[in-house]
């Protein structure tokens, strides 16, 4: 069974930076996807970035030069860094990944950035 916890997040201003987090527990290896995807109030999920051993990171347009997500295969962590904070970034931000097909959610932390 495959668990993620996050840690991170939190309240900072415009241009501020924030790290977040992901430790996956169980059969989690390179070639499965690990990432994040966020959800503001009104919308609807969106990925923010995801990476997978042997593949190039995948970024949003709208975090691309902002954000760089870097794995840690040995810990099974994901860690997310986010610069250049914008208000538009605010959103509950949720590890995601997909393991032999199966997708697995974070309970999710919230990303404030204040103007």
């Amino acid at each position: 069974q495959v668990q993620l916890a996050e840690s991170g997040g939190g309240f900072v201003q415009a241009g501020e930076s924030l790290s977040l987090s992901c430790t996956a527990s169980g059969n989690v290896i390179g070639r499965n996807v690990l990432g994040w995807y966020r959800q503001s109030p009104g919308n609807q999920r969106e990925l923010v970035a995801t990476t997978r051993s042997g593949v190039n990171p995948v970024y949003a347009d709208s975090v691309k030069g902002r954000f760089t997500i870097r794995r840690d295969h040995a810990k099974k962590t994901a860690y997310l860094q986010m610069n250049n904070l914008k208000p538009e970034d605010t959103a509950v931000y949720y590890c995601y990944a997909e393991v032999w097909g199966q997708e697995h959610w974070g309970q999710g932390t919230q990303v404030t950035v204040a103007v």
